[in-house]
C-alpha cells in the first residue's frame, strides 16, 4: 500500500498537473520544507513561482472547495456585519453571501475547522466554505473595514455634531493662534473620537490605494490632503481646517513626538496594523507659515524583492549587477532622484548576500526596513552619530559587506572608498542623473580620480516607470510628433504594437497601476577607468559604455514600451535622449 501523501505533496502534484511548477522545482521546495519545517504553500508564495490566484485554484481542486475571486464581487453590508470584525481578521474569513439558513464564507485555509466552528457558533448559521488567496481576503476585509469606519464627510459631520471648536477657521495669523492653544487642550482634542477616526481613515486609505506617501498641508483657510500613488500626487477630500491642530497632535502622539514643539522640524516613526498586517510609517513634520505640514511615508515590506532576479531586470543588466554583487570587494553605486527605488534595490542585493558567513552592516538615515540577520545602524546627527562617524566604528567591527544609505559629503565618500579598497564590499546611493554622473559627483566631492577608478566597480542609474493597468489596457497609435519628441525614427517601430490604459475604476481612471524599475548599469571597464583618471566628461563615459554594450535608461524604457508594459509617454517623461 503506497504511503499517504501529505497535504503539501498533494498540492505539489496539483501544481505540476496544472503546468504551474516543474518536477525539479517541486523537489527543491519539498527538500527545503523538510530542512526548514516551513509550510509548502508558504515556500511557493515566497519564491513567487506561482501567482496567489493560480495557487488558490489548485488548492481548491485538491480540497474540493470552489475558488472565488473576491475582487469582482460586492458584499452586502448586512452580510459583512454577520461576523465581528476581529473574528474575521483573526481567522482571515470574509462573509460573502447568505441564502436562507446558510452562510457562504471565503477562507484562505478551509482546513481550519476551529475557525469554521467559531463562525457557526457566532452566526447560528450553517456554513459553506470557499477558498481565496490570503491577499485577496486581506484586501476585501480592508475595504469593508474602511467602509465601516466612515468617509471623510461622515467624520466632518461627526465633528460638527460634537461641537468641535471651529474658532480657528477665520484666523489669519497662524503663529498667534498656535501660541494661544494650551498643551492640555491639544492632548485632549487629539483623543476625541472624530480626530482618532480621521487619523485612522487617512492611513487606511493610503494603504488601500497603495500610496507611498501622504501629504497633509496647511493653508490660510484650508487643509490639503494628497496621496502619492505610483509616483504621482493626487488630491483627496481634505480634513476640516478646525481639526488641524488636533490631527497634527494625534499623529505626533502616534509617532512618539513632542506635541509642544511646533517651531522645529521633527521626524518619527509609527507602526500600524491594518487587517492583520503590520505597516511601518515614517513621519516627517515641518513648520510652515500656516502651521505644520505632515508627510507620512508608508513602508511596506512586501515591496522588497527576495533576490535580484525578482527585480525584473533585463538579462544584460542583471548579469552585470549580479557579477558586481558577487565580487569580493569594491564600491557599487545606485543613483537617481528621491523616490526612484534606489534603497529598495540595495535591500534586494543585501537579501541576495544575506548569509551567516558574512558580517553585513548598514548605516542609514533613517532605517527604512528592518532586515533579519543584518546589523542596521540609524544616523543620529543630534548626538554626533553621522554617516562618517558610524562608518569609522563599523570598520572596527570586522565587516564583510557595508551598505551606506547615501554618500552626501567628502568625508563619507573617502571612508567608503577606503573600505572598498581594503577588501570590503560597499553598496551606496547617490543623487545623480545617470550612471556616468556618479564618477563626476565623486570627483566634485574632492576624491582623487585614481581612487575613484580603483574602487568603483559598478554605477547604476534607476527610475520607476508607471505600469499600464491590465484591466483597461488597449492598443494605441501614436502621432508623428511623439516620435519627434523622443528623437526617434518612426520606422524603427514598424510592426510594434504600443498600448495604453483607457482608464477604469480599478486604476482611478489614470490608465496606470503599479510601477517597475528601469536601470542602466555601467561596469567600470579598463577603458572607463582610464577616462575617469583623465577626468573625461559624463557624455564621453556614457558613449564608451554604450559602445561596450551598456543599455541606457532610454533604451531600457523603450523596451518596456515595446513589450506593452508601459507607454511612450512614460518613456518621454522618465528618460533623457542621451
Amino acid at each position: 500500500m503506497p504511503p499517504v501523501k501529505s497535504f503539501g505533496e498533494r498540492i505539489a502534484d496539483a501544481l505540476v498537473e496544472d503546468g504551474l511548477l516543474t518536477s525539479k522545482q517541486v523537489e527543491e521546495l519539498l527538500e527545503q520544507q523538510k530542512r526548514e519545517g516551513t509550510r509548502f504553500i508558504k515556500l511557493v508564495t515566497e519564491k513567487s513561482y506561482v501567482s496567489e490566484q493560480d495557487l488558490t485554484v489548485s488548492m481548491g481542486r485538491v480540497l474540493n472547495v470552489p475558488p472565488i475571486n473576491l475582487a469582482r464581487i460586492t458584499i452586502a453590508p448586512e452580510v459583512a456585519d454577520l461576523l465581528p470584525r476581529e473574528i474575521a481578521q483573526n481567522h482571515k474569513i470574509v462573509p460573502v453571501s447568505r441564502l436562507e439558513n446558510k452562510l457562504f464564507i471565503a477562507m484562505s485555509d478551509p482546513l481550519n475547522v476551529l475557525a469554521v466552528d467559531d463562525v457557526k457558533r457566532i452566526t447560528k448559521l450553517e456554513v459553506s466554505t470557499m477558498i481565496a488567496s490570503e491577499k485577496a481576503i486581506t484586501d476585501k476585509l480592508n475595504s469593508l473595514n474602511a467602509a465601516k469606519g466612515g468617509s471623510m464627510e461622515d467624520i466632518i459631520n461627526d465633528a460638527q455634531k460634537n461641537g468641535v471648536d471651529d474658532s480657528n477657521t477665520d484666523i489669519e495669523n497662524v503663529k498667534e493662534a498656535q501660541e494661544e492653544v494650551s498643551l492640555d487642550h491639544l492632548a485632549a482634542s487629539s483623543e476625541e473620537a472624530p480626530v482618532i477616526k480621521l487619523a485612522n481613515i487617512i492611513v487606511m486609505q493610503a494603504i488601500k490605494d497603495r500610496a507611498s506617501d501622504v501629504h497633509i498641508e496647511p493653508f490660510e483657510r484650508t487643509l490639503r490632503l494628497r496621496y502619492r500613488v505610483d509616483g504621482v500626487l493626487m488630491d483627496a477630500t481634505p480634513p476640516p481646517k478646525q481639526l488641524q491642530l488636533a490631527l497634527i497632535s494625534r499623529f505626533k502622539i502616534m509617532s512618539s513626538l513632542d506635541i509642544a514643539e511646533r517651531r522645529l522640524p521633527q521626524d518619527g516613526r509609527m507602526r500600524v496594523r491594518v487587517a492583520g498586517k503590520d505597516y511601518d510609517l515614517r513621519v516627517s513634520i515641518m513648520p510652515t507659515v500656516h502651521g505644520e505640514k505632515i508627510v507620512l511615508r508608508v513602508l511596506d515590506k512586501s515591496n522588497l524583492s527576495a533576490s535580484l532576479d525578482k527585480l525584473g531586470l533585463d538579462p544584460d543588466t542583471f548579469t552585470q549587477f549580479k557579477h558586481a554583487v558577487d565580487a569580493p570587494h569594491g564600491l557599487i553605486l545606485v543613483t537617481g532622484p528621491t523616490g526612484s527605488g534606489k534603497t529598495t534595490t540595495l535591500y534586494s542585493a543585501l537579501n541576495e548576500l544575506n548569509n551567516p558567513i558574512f558580517n553585513i552592516v548598514t548605516v542609514e538615515d533613517p532605517v527604512e526596513f528592518q532586515l533579519p540577520g543584518i546589523n542596521q545602524v540609524p544616523v543620529k546627527k543630534e548626538i554626533g552619530l553621522t554617516f562618517a562617524n558610524a562608518l569609522r566604528s563599523i570598520l572596527r567591527q570586522d565587516p564583510d559587506i557595508i551598505m551606506i544609505g547615501e554618500i552626501r559629503d567628502q568625508e563619507t565618500a573617502e571612508i567608503a572608498i577606503e573600505a572598498a579598497l581594503t577588501g570590503h564590499q560597499v553598496l551606496s546611493t547617490m543623487h545623480c542623473n545617470d550612471a556616468a554622473g556618479a564618477f563626476a559627483r565623486l570627483d566634485d566631492m574632492g576624491i582623487a580620480p585614481f581612487l575613484i577608478s580603483s574602487s568603483v566597480i559598478l554605477s547604476c542609474a534607476q527610475r520607476l516607470m508607471r505600469r499600464i493597468c491590465s484591466h483597461c489596457k488597449e492598443p494605441v497609435t501614436y502621432p508623428a510628433k511623439m516620435y519627434q519628441d523622443l528623437l526617434m525614427d518612426p520606422t524603427a517601430f514598424d510592426g510594434v504594437t504600443f498600448y495604453r490604459g483607457r482608464g477604469c475604476e480599478r486604476c482611478k481612471n489614470s490608465g496606470y497601476a503599479g510601477r517597475l524599475a528601469i536601470i542602466e548599469a555601467m561596469t567600470a571597464s579598463d577603458e572607463i577607468r582610464k577616462l575617469v583618471i583623465s577626468r573625461g566628461s559624463t557624455r564621453e563615459l556614457s558613449k564608451v559604455a554604450v559602445g561596450q554594450g551598456m543599455r541606457t535608461l532610454r533604451m531600457v524604457a523603450l523596451d518596456r514600451a515595446r513589450d506593452g508594459v508601459s507607454t511612450l509617454e512614460q518613456v518621454l517623461v522618465m528618460t533623457s535622449s542621451h
